[in-house]
């Protein structure tokens, strides 16, 4: 794991650490939550773009898990995100409504304005919100790059897979204390 390059423009895209996905006290998601919300201070201090994202909603296609389920009513604060991220004015806000970020949204409208060539992603749940956004990422020619130690999936079969088998053909994985050195 070593990253060849950060890009003059990137960003930083920060998937689902809201309260209704992060908020529980679960040792793991509080080190995800933390490693994320150092990264965007670095971001931020380097004058690179940090996109905090979250999910309102999912899509309406019927699944096998969801068949005969009846609609799921999120409790208030449910989309809010953690306070540990310190939203800043600066930051592009991304309100989702499936698992992936680049769907039915204006994130590409928003990094490609800024000039962003680069995207590094963290977040909840690796097998889901993140893999699916960098698929997206991937997709729309941006160079990847996924900071596993700060991502978790409940699913530890999932979240290896997607590491191991997923992630080296999408971009280049690497660990937030590689980030942060190189970010100076």
């Amino acid at each position: 794991m070593t990253l060849s390059t950060i890009d003059p423009k990137t960003a930083l895209l920060i998937v689902d650490l809201q309260k209704g996905i992060a908020g529980t006290d679960h040792p793991v998601i509080d080190a995800v939550v933390d490693r994320s919300a150092r990264l965007a201070g670095a971001f931020r201090a380097a004058g690179q773009t940090v996109v905090l994202i979250n999910v309102a909603g999912a899509p309406g296609g019927r699944t096998e898990s969801n068949r005969g389920a009846a609609p799921v009513q999120r409790p208030a604060g449910w989309t809010e995100l953690r306070p540990e991220l310190e939203r800043d004015a600066d930051d592009v806000l991304i309100t989702k409504h499936s698992w992936g970020a680049f769907h039915g949204t204006d994130l590409d409208a928003q990094l490609r304005e800024r000039g962003v060539t680069q995207v590094f992603v963290t977040g909840i749940a690796t097998s889901k919100g993140v893999e699916s956004t960098a698929r997206g990422a991937h997709e729309h020619g941006y160079h990847v790059v996924l900071v596993t130690d700060a991502m978790f999936d409940r699913d530890s079969r999932a979240h290896e897979s997607a590491i191991e088998l997923i992630f080296p053909q999408l971009g280049e994985v690497t660990t937030t204390a590689e980030v942060l050195d190189r970010l100076g």
